[in-house]
């Protein structure tokens, strides 16, 4: 990944490289930004600049010995830690035993979410955690001589996933790193990351990316019609990898539109045997796929919000969506659209915080049968 692979920010782009340049590079640096902006793909673009042995002004030169093991992810004073759950019961997992996966993960897709790596592992009904076993490596990996570059760099991705148990490891190492040691955290909610941990970093912000550069890069991939390149950038709200998924395929949206308009009528007709038996088929789709159907829930909302209250009838829906939306907007007000979307992020954090989905998908289903009537 070279900077010329990633898809615009050049401002942050242009920062990182000067960093090089003038010898200020911070010890330990949080890349934090919204889902689908480039933050991995922008800290491993910085680590190659860093490592390369003939970099030029604006990217490294893509072909010394160190590049072309960036190439393949296989430099060995590059290591990675990520999210990841235990074989075993017990078990001591480390993030080296999934090595493969990530690489191929990354090479594949650079802007890949969580939902892609727990897939991409097996894991995608489970929560995955950054554990005391990897905190420990890592302190023990940094001890130990670069074999190579000047630079020994560790990045850590998601690292609001970091167990509680596992983060006072990593505070002392963070404050005192060893002489030529780089820690790159990479990070979509800051919120959720540890005070003391945030404190000791260095933060670069990564921006939502821009639609304009979004459909350049969407027009590269495939030739498509104009319609569709915009719905795809509409939908993706400045995340490539939502982009390249709609893109790609159609399928998971079409899929949660149907659960979603199924469940929504459910809900104003006070269905209650129906959305039991709703709850019970959809509770097991994963917390994740959860997370991403209430992520979708929110945006039609919005879409409805559109078509009624702003009385704009140019939304970026589908002809099946768009016709459910247009019926469907005027249960959607002033009056209840903000507690609607309010319950939606409530329901999200819940799941991401291991509620039960069962008791936490019929709890809003019965909000919303009250709601939708208000």
């Amino acid at each position: 990944m070279l900077f010329k692979d990633i898809i615009g920010q050049e401002e942050v782009k242009r920062r990182l490289i000067q960093t090089v340049q003038e010898n200020r590079v911070s010890h330990a640096q949080l890349f934090f930004g919204p889902e689908g902006s480039g933050k991995l793909a922008l800290a491993l673009a910085y680590s190659r600049y860093i490592c390369c042995e003939n970099r030029l002004p604006d990217d490294a030169c893509g072909v010394c010995p160190s590049c072309v093991k960036f190439n393949k992810l296989v430099h060995p004073d590059i290591h990675f830690v990520y999210p990841i759950f235990s074989v075993k019961s017990g078990s001591k997992s480390l993030s080296t035993d999934f090595i493969t996966d990530w690489r191929e993960l990354f090479l594949d897709n650079p802007y890949f979410n969580v939902n892609d790596w727990l897939r991409k592992i097996g894991i995608e009904n489970q929560q995955a955690i950054i554990n005391t076993n990897d905190c420990n490596e890592i302190i023990k990996t940094l001890s130990l001589k670069s074999y190579e570059s000047e630079y020994k760099i560790m990045i850590i991705w998601m690292v609001e996933k970091l167990h509680h148990a596992a983060a006072p490891k990593l505070l002392k190492i963070l404050e005192e790193p060893p002489e030529k040691t780089l820690f790159i955290l990479v990070a979509e909610n800051t919120d959720q990351i540890i005070k003391t941990i945030l404190s000791r970093t260095q933060l670069v912000k990564v921006p939502r990316l821009r639609d304009a550069d979004i459909k350049d890069a969407l027009k590269l991939k495939s030739e498509t019609s104009e319609e569709t390149l915009n719905y795809c950038v509409h939908h993706a709200e400045g995340n490539f990898n939502e982009a390249l998924k709609q893109l790609i395929d159609n399928n998971q949206s079409e899929s949660y539109f149907k659960t979603f308009s199924e469940w929504m009528r459910m809900c104003y007709a006070m269905d209650y045997i129906g959305m039991v038996k709703w709850v019970d088929d959809h509770s097991k789709i994963g917390r994740e796929r959860m997370k991403q159907f209430f992520n979708y829930s929110t945006e039609m909302i919005r879409e409805c919000i559109q078509l009624n209250c702003l009385r704009n009838d140019d939304v970026m829906l589908d002809a099946e969506e768009k016709s459910f939306a247009i019926k469907f907007s005027k249960f959607i007000h002033a009056g209840n659209c903000i507690l609607i979307v309010e319950e939606l992020n409530k329901a999200a954090f819940h799941i991401e915080r291991n509620g039960n989905p069962k008791v936490v998908m019929m709890d809003l289903s019965l909000k919303f049968s009250n709601l939708l009537r208000m």
